[in-house]
């Protein structure tokens, strides 16, 4: 508890404890005024297979070139509460990219780029989604701090720290600590309603489970257990020193597969106390203690059934087992460390190559299975070689990423077209048993709705033709753009009673008259035309707009590019006798 004295009370400099704590940079209170562009599909870049391979074959999926804050916007409409999964890699900021800027300026363009992205990717996410941003120690501190303003910190899950290198090669040898990780921030959007699966990964056999029931067969009460090297040795009918000199160092992974391939009569003992069992178990277990070699077993409903062997409880091997990528395999659950997934013959998968970006499909693939199901959609914005959408659609995931960079055509797109025709054998492939099939949708987003004449008047794009342009205004104004076949007026509609209009008509009063009486009393219209003539007014089931002039104070127009481009960067602070950044020259 704080406690302010009289004088601390009475003025006027208090502070106000109720304020929340936040990050702040210089222009923070700056905000994109986003256009929602339409999305326009380039038929002759999408891909779909020549058949379906299975009934559970997705063919919606997106990839969308173009900027990627405006692409988020062009998919909230859309999309918003419906994704199960994002998963972002953005810029790692790092120094090599700003050595000519100010270090304040350069944080605080990297942080307006991630907060406007997180904005829109909370709103897209589902109530029971899960957002994933990988980051370097650079920036990780404040995406932290960025994130918990949205997000908010209760629903911060994890900061996983990702081991994607060894301590080898040149870096090795510079000073100071090597680097071998990165990190993985992990956030539900409502963690009172958040979905999260179990998943596990491999780890070593599990020593303490040293016996082997010999006459597993047999009814449990006479069950015999003997040394589990014992029946190693039994199964292959030689001594444990014959064994050593047979497989060397391979012993042990010999062993594993013994136990692997007998989970069932694999088992181990160990005490448990008789208020840590149900009440029918404790006679079980107090019935042990009397007759020492036999096997008591208390079933128990949905679950499984307890087993006891002198006052012990018996354990069987295959509690520790998971089946891992089509492998039954020793297991444990997944950690806020990830050392396993190596990015061992990286520059292979998807048949593309990506220096010092490309991800491992099974880093995609756990994220993937911590986050989602079968049919969920899953998004990437920061869409890189295409790793999320080549793992997600082998998995059987809906997905949608955004990429600007002309590798969007170089790389994703065909590596996107041999997961779809089944001719991608790397990564995850073997693992899921993926074939082939499915598809995708290429889109592009649609230039600017106003574009300025040569006297510096916003119009309308010459780019845009009348379903484009109709489709445009229907994002603007908050209707679904659903045309209809035979009704012509009929554009969109916001609800089964409202709906909207556009055209680049003059309306005479009596088109709107005509208007007005086919829409009807109990319906409403609004009409969106570049000019009408009459009172707006005067048709009470009719709002009349003109265009542009009735969104023109709506977005940033003509705006195509929100990525975080250096040379746009203000340049650092001068010296003194330079001009400042912020000051006039300086004599």
């Amino acid at each position: 508890m704080i406690y302010l004295s009289k004088e601390a009370l009475e003025s006027e400099e208090v502070v106000d404890f109720k304020r929340k704590l936040e990050l702040t940079w210089i222009g923070k209170e700056n905000r994109p005024q986003l256009e929602p562009r339409i999305l326009l599909e380039d038929s002759e870049k999408s891909h779909h297979a020549q058949h379906r391979v299975t009934p559970y074959d997705v063919f919606d999926n997106r990839l969308i070139f173009g900027d990627n804050l405006l692409a988020l916007k062009a998919l909230e409409q859309e999309f918003a509460g419906k994704i199960s999964c994002v998963y972002i890699d953005p810029p790692f900021n790092t120094q090599q990219a700003f050595e000519h800027y100010d270090d304040g300026v350069e944080h605080s363009v990297w942080l307006a780029l991630m907060r406007d992205r997180l904005e829109i990717l909370h709103r897209l996410l589902h109530p029971t989604g899960s957002l994933f941003v990988q980051i370097d120690d650079t920036e990780l501190a404040y995406l932290i701090a960025v994130a918990d303003e949205i997000f908010g910190r209760k629903n911060r899950v994890s900061v996983i720290t990702f081991k994607q290198s060894s301590a080898s090669g040149p870096k090795s040898v510079n000073p100071g600590l090597v680097t071998t990780s990165n990190f993985i921030v992990y956030y539900a959007k409502n963690k009172d309603v958040w979905k999260s699966y179990k998943v596990f990964v491999p780890t070593a056999r599990d020593d303490r489970y040293s016996k082997y029931i010999e006459n597993f067969d047999a009814p449990f009460t006479e069950w015999r257990l003997i040394n589990l090297k014992e029946a190693f040795c039994t199964f292959h009918q030689a001594t444990w020193k014959d064994l050593k000199q047979r497989f060397t160092d391979r012993l042990e992974n010999k062993l594993e597969e013994f136990v692997l391939s007998n989970p069932d009569r694999v088992v181990r003992t160990a005490r448990v106390a008789p208020r840590d069992v149900n009440a029918e178990a404790r006679d079980a277990l107090s019935a042990s203690l009397q007759d020492s070699d036999t096997v008591f077993r208390t079933e128990r409903v949905g679950k499984e059934s307890y087993y006891f062997l002198n006052g012990e409880q018996l354990l069987f091997y295959r509690s520790k087992t998971r089946l891992i990528n089509t492998k039954l395999t020793t297991a444990s659950a997944a950690t806020n460390l990830w050392d396993d997934v190596l990015s061992n013959n990286l520059h292979n998968e998807g048949g593309v190559a990506f220096p010092n970006g490309k991800k491992p499909e099974f880093l995609l693939k756990r994220i993937i299975e911590l986050s989602t199901e079968p049919g969920d959609i899953i998004l990437d914005s920061f869409a890189g070689s295409g790793t999320t959408g080549a793992v997600g659609h082998k998995m059987g995931r809906r997905w949608i990423m955004v990429e600007l960079g002309e590798h969007c055509h170089t790389h994703i797109l065909p590596r996107l077209r041999r997961v779809v025709d089944g001719t991608d054998f790397s990564g995850i492939t073997g693992a899921v048993g993926w074939k082939g099939g499915g598809g995708f949708r290429y889109y592009l987003l649609a230039p600017s709705l106003l574009e300025k004449d040569k006297w510096g008047n916003w119009v309308i794009s010459k780019q845009y033709n009348s379903a484009m342009l109709a489709e445009a205004l229907c994002k603007l104004e908050g209707f679904v753009y659903a045309p209809s076949d035979t009704i012509y007026w009929q554009h969109g509609h916001s609800t089964e009673r409202d709906f909207v209009y556009v055209t680049t008509q003059n309306l005479s009063p009596d088109q709107l008259q005509q208007l007005s009486d086919e829409v009807g009393s109990d319906r409403s219209l609004l009409v969106l035309c570049t000019a009408f003539r009459g009172k707006a007014d005067r048709w009470a089931n009719l709002t009349v707009k003109k265009i542009p002039r009735a969104v023109l104070s709506r977005c940033e127009w003509g705006h195509d590019d929100y990525s975080l481009s250096v040379e746009n960067l203000p340049k650092a602070p001068a010296k003194p006798g330079q001009q400042s950044l912020f000051e006039e020259e300086v004599d």
